[in-house]
């Protein structure tokens, strides 16, 4: 799950979790020159990447759909973009998903999954567990990763799928993968 790969460009100390060198290789290689995220834990270390990459543009969001409006100018301005979040902001993103469809610009999303394995938080469940299914039916296309040595490929290969043919694609990295968050509820 987190083996340790590369230092931290940020220079923080952390370890980094294996697939996130390979995913921001791919990413770059792809043309991404623009990354939207909420803060993550999940992504944390794929958004101090994009921060500390001089030719990459990290815009932080403070809500999930931002970043569908932010993508489509920065495509329409000659750079490719990701949209990094958590499941439970998926559901954010819905009503600005037809915003993508209907003016057909590619639209990647790499979105780390709660409400799965080892889940304690209630509150991800429901999110979590229709994420997938909400996302088909809003035309995404989907890509499940549940094992680590997936994410950098699936990532690529979304990515290809969009960029060269204006669709939209969803790369659902497990929790298996991030690890389930500790929580407590209040009171207890």
């Amino acid at each position: 799950m987190l083996e340790p790969a590369d230092t931290d460009p940020a220079d923080t100390g952390a370890v980094e979790p294996v697939w996130v060198s390979p995913t921001w290789r791919a990413l770059l290689a792809a043309g991404v020159r623009t990354v939207a995220s909420v803060p993550d834990a999940g992504l944390a270390a794929l958004i101090r990447r994009a921060e500390a990459t001089a030719d990459v543009t990290a815009v932080p969001l403070s809500t999930e759909e931002e970043g569908v409006a932010l993508l489509a100018g920065a495509w329409l301005g000659g750079s490719p973009g990701v949209l990094l979040m958590q499941s439970s902001g998926v559901g954010n993103c819905i009503n600005l998903l037809s915003l993508a469809r209907t003016c057909r610009f590619p639209l990647l999303m790499v979105v780390t999954m709660r409400g799965q394995y080892g889940e304690r938080n209630p509150w991800q469940v429901p999110m979590g567990s229709t994420a997938a299914e909400v996302l088909r039916a809003s035309g995404v296309l989907v890509f499940d990763v549940q094992d680590e040595a997936d994410v950098a490929p699936t990532v690529e290969a979304a990515a290809a799928m969009v960029f060269s043919g204006a669709g939209m694609a969803a790369v659902l990295i497990g929790q298996r993968v991030i690890g389930a968050k500790a929580f407590a509820a209040a009171g207890r």
